[in-house]
C-alpha cells in the first residue's frame, strides 16, 4: 500500500474546509472578452483557452466559496452602471448553474453552500470609483448583494489614497472615514487591497469591524506597494481581519517587479491599457516575453509570503484570494483555480497543522463575515444612514 502524498492529504482537507477565495475578476472577463454572452464561455465546460475559471476546474481545485469581483476600470465614465452589469453578470451564473453555484450573503450562507455541496458565491467591489462619491449609492450596492468593497483601484478616488498613484488626501479624508463608518453600519466589509499604506492605518484607526485584504501579499518578502507591510498585518489581530495572499507574480517576486513594469510600458506603447488580457493584449505580451523571458513564480513563491504573513499577522488572520482572471500571468502549479490542492500541499510539507490550514482556507473568512454582520447588527441601533455628502465633510 502506498503512502498518502501531501498533495492527497491536502485534497481530503479541502473536502472538509474548502478554500474561500477573496478575489476572481471572471465577471470583467466576460465583459472584455465575449460582453457577457454566456454561452460563447460556458463555465459549465472547460475553458483552458480563455480563462482561469470553470466550474469543472473549481471543484477540481476545492473551492467552497468565492467572491466575485464586479470590479470597473477606475477610468470609465459611468463606473456606477458598469458596475451594476457586473453585479447582473454574476447574477446570471448563479440563475445558469444552480447545482454548482449558490448565492450567499452571509456567513450562514457560506456554511449552507458548504453543507449543500455547492459553491458560495459572493461578490465585492474593487474601488470606491464604483460608488460615485455616494453613500446612498454605497448602501445600494450592500442591497445587491455586495459584501466587501476595495476603497481604491490603481488609482487615488476623491477620499482615499491608492498604492499605485500619487498621494491625494494622505490617506483617508473626513468623507473617506465616512465611507468606512458606514460600511461598518452596512455589514460591507473593508477591503484595503490596492490602497496606500496610509490608507490602510487610517482605514484600522476607523473601522470597528474587521477589515480584509482580498488579494495582497507581503511586502517585506516582496517590496511592491500593493502588498502589506508588516506595521499593518501586526496590527489585524486588535481589528480581527485577515490578509488573503494573492498570487499574481509581479506581486510575490521580486524579480518580476522591475519585468512587469517593462512589460507594462511596452502594452502602453501598443496602445492597450497596462491591465489588458484580451486575445489582442496577449499577443502584445506573448511577443514581448519572447525576448524578455518572463522571471517564473511557483507555489513556494506564495508560501513564503504565507509563512511569513502568519509570523507577522497569526494564523487567524489569513486568506487566500488567488486573483484569477484578472492578471495575465500566474505561478506555476497555480496556473488556474484548480491549483489551490498544491499550495495547501507544499504547506503541509513545510509543517503547517490541518487546523491551521482549515483557518486560512475556510474559517477564517467565514468568522470575519460574521464579525462584519455582529457589528452593523449594533451599528443599526444606534446610528441612523449618513446623508453625509464629501462637499460637506471635505470642502
Amino acid at each position: 500500500m502506498t503512502e498518502p502524498t501531501s498533495l492527497d492529504a491536502a485534497r481530503e482537507l479541502l473536502r472538509e474546509f474548502p478554500v474561500v477565495d477573496g478575489h476572481n475578476d471572471l465577471p470583467w472577463a466576460l465583459r472584455e472578452q465575449v460582453r457577457y454572452d454566456l454561452d460563447a464561455r460556458d463555465i459549465a465546460t472547460p475553458q483552458h483557452a480563455h480563462l482561469h475559471t470553470d466550474i469543472p476546474r473549481l471543484r477540481a481545485g476545492g473551492v467552497g466559496a468565492q467572491y466575485w469581483s464586479v470590479y470597473v476600470r477606475s477610468d470609465l465614465p459611468d463606473a456606477v452602471p458598469a458596475t451594476l452589469e457586473q453585479i447582473d453578470c454574476v447574477r446570471q451564473l448563479l440563475a445558469r448553474h444552480p447545482a454548482d453555484l449558490r448565492a450567499a450573503l452571509t456567513a450562514a450562507d457560506m456554511e449552507a453552500a458548504r453543507a449543500e455541496g455547492r459553491i458560495a458565491s459572493l461578490m465585492g467591489a474593487e474601488g470606491g470609483h464604483s460608488i460615485a462619491n455616494s453613500l446612498g449609492t454605497l448602501r445600494g450596492l450592500y442591497a445587491l448583494g455586495v459584501r466587501y468593497m476595495t476603497l481604491t483601484h490603481n488609482d487615488n478616488v476623491d477620499w482615499a489614497d491608492s498604492a499605485t498613484d500619487e498621494p491625494g488626501v494622505g490617506g483617508l479624508s473626513a468623507f473617506g472615514r465616512e465611507v468606512v463608518r458606514e460600511m461598518n453600519r452596512e455589514g460591507m466589509l473593508v477591503d484595503l487591497s490596492h490602497v496606500a499604506a496610509t490608507t490602510m492605518r487610517d482605514a484600522l484607526d476607523t473601522s470597528t469591524a474587521p477589515v480584509i485584504f482580498s488579494h495582497s501579499s507581503s511586502r517585506a518578502v516582496c517590496d511592491h506597494p500593493r502588498n502589506i507591510p508588516d506595521d499593518v498585518l501586526e496590527r489585524l489581530p486588535a481589528n480581527g481581519g485577515m490578509a488573503m495572499v494573492t498570487f499574481v507574480p509581479k506581486f510575490v517576486l521580486q524579480a518580476a517587479v522591475d519585468w512587469t513594469a517593462a512589460a507594462d510600458d511596452n502594452m502602453r506603447a501598443h496602445g492597450f491599457h497596462h491591465l489588458a488580457t484580451t486575445p489582442e493584449a496577449m499577443k502584445v505580451h506573448r511577443a514581448f516575453e519572447e525576448t524578455n523571458p518572463r522571471p517564473i513564480a511557483t507555489v513556494a513563491t506564495v508560501a513564503d509570503h504565507l509563512d511569513h504573513m502568519r509570523e507577522a499577522a497569526g494564523i487567524d488572520h489569513l486568506g487566500i484570494g488567488g486573483d484569477y482572471d484578472g492578471t495575465a500571468f500566474t505561478p506555476d502549479g497555480l496556473d488556474d483555480v484548480s491549483g489551490y490542492p498544491n499550495l495547501i500541499a507544499e504547506l503541509l510539507d513545510r509543517g503547517w497543522s490541518k487546523p491551521d490550514l482549515a483557518k486560512l482556507t475556510w474559517q477564517n473568512a467565514v468568522r470575519v463575515l460574521g464579525a462584519a454582520e455582529d457589528v452593523a447588527r449594533d451599528l443599526r441601533t444606534t446610528r441612523a444612514p449618513s446623508n453625509a455628502t464629501i462637499g460637506s465633510l471635505d470642502g
